[in-house]
């Protein structure tokens, strides 16, 4: 009994939130889907930070905690529009992919662009769903209340620092 209290004390430790607050990194540059995502997770079920950024260069900095982002925590999920300023959606995949420390976290590509070619590379970049954005509101906050109760209810995600 006393190592499995050293374990969860240990797993406590490493993240600041509470166990059942799920951390999500929103990276998405159109202000109105932005609203719409925080109007979708407030009405859902899940505790949930919602971490935002507006270009892929921030959620890159936002990843590896580096300058305005030294303290934020390792989110468990990232929301990933493609279409991006700066560094573009596909770029930060594909880096973030490729790092062995941050290659565990779920990646929900969550753009506008319908384009077979975006789908297929998003994939062959190894990010974990493709979702296109509806246009009508009311379709895009039950878009993300379906894949919030998805991700937090039904899949079990990977541990932090956990290295495939």
């Amino acid at each position: 009994m006393y190592g499995h209290q050293d374990t969860h004390s240990a797993m406590t430790s490493r993240r600041p939130s509470t166990p059942t607050t799920a951390q999500i990194l929103l990276v998405e540059d159109n202000p109105g889907d932005v609203r719409l995502t925080k109007e979708a997770f407030k009405q859902g079920r899940i505790e949930n930070d919602l971490h935002v950024v507006s270009d892929g260069t921030e959620a890159l900095e936002f990843l590896h905690q580096r300058n305005d982002y030294e303290d934020v925590p390792r989110p468990d999920l990232i929301l990933l529009d493609l279409n991006l300023p700066r560094t573009d959606g596909e770029e930060v995949l594909e880096e973030l992919k490729g790092d062995s420390e941050l290659r565990s976290i779920p990646v929900i590509v969550l753009t506008s662009s319908r384009a077979e070619e975006d789908v297929a590379k998003s994939y062959e970049l190894h990010a974990n769903a493709y979702l296109t954005k509806p246009v009508d509101p009311d379709e895009f906050i039950e878009t993300v209340r379906a894949f919030e109760k998805f991700w937090f209810s039904v899949v079990r995600l990977p541990p932090e620092g956990d290295q495939l």
